[in-house]
């Protein structure tokens, strides 16, 4: 009964903010699906129309609603253009939970989100034993970029070059830590993240060096649980719910200024779409979300007002360095993070920032889209790798980690030996010479 209360009340929160969406079309010229399929369907706009009748069509074809609401990377670029301020992305959020408290998760995923990734613990054991077992299955595919592909044909691999686990997660190596603040007078909460955590743990380290550097305390919690984000693209709200409960209370005891994430798409969650999840909840659980959400913010944000030139004592590299930027859809276009970056990059020695053309168009990601709707999203992201391969860039920066796995992914099928990092990585590189 409590399902179905949930189901009624999202659906009159839908109403209301469909009620906003003129049909304009504003979203048809910026929505990167659109772009590649020009299916009306696949955009924003198409999208609201078929859930103005979704109480009808829920009934009719839940699959088929379903089918056209996953088309979508929820990348942002929709609402971030919207004149009349719809957010697109609450609404297809919404309606995903709806579907599926309607229809229910399927096997696969109820095993996934509920039966691991809700348990921060179990989900570490296992990826933990995955890393130790892999070499069997996958092979190295580029080793400027450091993907794998698999030694065999994999229905679920395809064709893909992918960022292996790390031989030893960063929860492994560094379980926890809490320091003063130092010179800077400040001390922040570090929220890891899963792709951080175990795929790119070198992020993670870059990101410690950088905090200690600028004088700043580090409260990092042991058995940190993942964002949310992928449970709420499936609809699955239990599980989102279990994962913030979890989080909450190892984060908001903390003394500290300020909460980072090294992750776009973890640093948006937290600050925009958990007071989102939140809204229809009890006040003492919405004051305890607005509190953390107003204090999270991206360490590439935080940290370039406090870098010290004197402190980047490592050799300027001879000759300079080409870099690039790709702007995340989650930190741009959600966040307005862009300038922070590039400054952090101009900051380094010895590197030269190469702009590309159309540096914040979506790399095609999308989480869970690129594993329903791999040709789409590889066509997407194809243009991305030939914006970045046309700046003569020998390495490029991102700060989203899944923006990572699609770029490395994309570089590495073509064969390009360009370098996919994160902007922290290279100031961290730039402080430390060894």
């Amino acid at each position: 009964m409590t399902d179905i209360r949930a189901i009624a009340r999202l659906m009159r929160e839908l109403e209301d903010q469909l009620a906003l969406c003129m049909r304009c079309g504003m979203c048809q010229a910026v929505c990167p699906v659109y772009s590649d399929t020009g299916k009306e369907a696949d955009v924003a706009r198409g999208k609201i129309v078929l859930l103005d009748g979704l109480v009808h069509e829920l009934f009719k074809d839940p699959k088929g609603v379903a089918e056209r609401l996953n088309r979508c990377l929820l990348c942002g670029s929709c609402a971030a253009n919207c004149p009349s301020g719809v957010k697109v992305l609450d609404i297809f959020l919404k309606a995903r939970a709806i579907l599926t408290g309607f229809m229910g998760l399927s096997p696969a995923k109820r095993l996934i989100l509920r039966g691991m990734l809700s348990r921060p613990e179990l989900f570490d054991r296992v990826t933990e034993w995955a890393g130790r077992f892999q070499k069997i299955f996958t092979r190295p595919a580029n080793e400027v970029i450091g993907t794998s592909c698999a030694r065999i044909a994999s229905p679920l691999l395809g064709g893909r070059h992918f960022r292996p686990l790390a031989p030893k997660a960063f929860h492994q190596k560094t379980p926890s830590k809490d320091t003063a603040a130092g010179s800077s007078g400040k001390r922040a909460a570090f929220f890891v993240g899963c792709l951080i955590d175990k795929i790119f743990p070198n992020i993670a380290e870059a990101s410690m060096t950088v905090l200690e550097n600028c004088g700043v305390g580090i409260y990092l919690p042991d058995g940190q649980g993942c964002c949310g984000i992928p449970a709420l693209s499936s609809g699955d709200r239990k599980t989102f719910f279990r994962l913030l409960h979890h989080n909450l209370a190892l984060f908001e005891a903390a003394q500290t200024d300020v909460m980072l994430t090294a992750c776009a798409t973890c640093t948006s969650t937290i600050k925009k779409v958990w007071p989102v999840m939140v809204a229809d909840q009890p006040e003492t659980l919405r004051r305890r979300v607005e509190q953390i959400a107003e204090k999270t913010t991206d360490i590439n944000a935080f940290v370039a007002p406090l870098i010290d030139p004197a402190k980047l004592t490592a050799p300027p590299r001879k000759p300079p360095m080409v870099v690039t930027y790709h702007d995340p859809c989650h930190l741009k276009k959600s966040l307005g993070i862009f300038a922070e970056p590039r400054r952090l990059l101009q900051a380094a020695p010895g590197c030269r920032l190469a702009e590309m053309a159309e540096p914040d168009a979506c790399c095609g990601m999308g989480g869970s889209f690129n594993l329903q709707y791999y040709e789409i999203s590889s066509r997407i992201g194809r243009l991305k790798r030939d914006r970045i391969v046309a700046t003569g860039a020998s390495a490029v920066t991102t700060g989203c980690p899944a923006c990572m796995l699609q770029i490395s992914d994309m570089l590495s099928r073509s064969g390009n030996s360009v370098r996919v990092c994160h902007p922290i990585e290279i100031i961290a590189e730039a402080m430390d010479p060894s």
